[in-house]
């Protein structure tokens, strides 16, 4: 693992990828084991990245008339309004940002929202859940859009630890658009 590079030369952004009940609570379908783990390291880097934060949610608002209408009906419990506490942040991220969360109706939160934030070819550190779902999809979005992508991956929690472990796997195929690194590494380079 290696520290994050600047790419760009600005100060990197610390995007917090949907820190939500839906993915945090054992209670839910798509709770993540290892949630609570990475908080503690989420909360870390967010405190060193002050106001350079962004915080996503996943809402359920997409299209059902696309390939999202058929993802609603395989996971009902989740084809809830909008305002439903399962899409809350967990307490412990309701502070991480002074910016309104980015709420999206995708699994990949890289796109015009973030960019008009961060600039384009900013460089972005990754953290948030789930690590095979929507933490990827947004990493590979945002290397292919041109920014400088470094995953904390310590501060990311996976459907499971070898869904986890392939997620960081394939990430890790795109050097030097995208890095694979540590809590530690990344509040070092700060």
């Amino acid at each position: 693992m290696t520290g994050p590079s600047t790419g760009s030369g600005t100060q990197p952004w610390l995007v917090v990828i949907d820190p939500q009940t839906i993915f945090a609570s054992p209670d839910s379908a798509w709770g993540s084991p290892f949630f609570a783990d990475v908080v503690p390291r989420i909360r870390s880097l967010a405190e060193s990245f002050g106001e350079r934060v962004i915080v996503t949610r996943w809402m359920p608002t997409a299209d059902r008339s696309t390939s999202w209408g058929e993802y609603c009906t395989a996971w009902p419990f989740a084809d809830r309004p909008p305002t439903d506490p399962l899409f809350d942040l967990v307490p412990d991220a309701v502070d991480l940002s002074p910016h309104p969360t980015l709420d999206l109706p995708t699994f990949g939160k890289w796109g015009p929202e973030i960019e008009a934030i961060v600039g384009r070819g900013a460089h972005v550190v990754l953290t948030g859940v789930s690590t095979d779902c929507c933490v990827i999809s947004t990493a590979l979005a945002a290397a292919d859009a041109g920014a400088h992508v470094t995953v904390a991956a310590d501060a990311c929690a996976g459907s499971t630890a070898e869904n986890h472990a392939a997620a960081m796997h394939v990430m890790g195929l795109y050097p030097p658009q995208i890095t694979i690194s540590d809590t530690a590494a990344v509040l070092a380079g700060r």
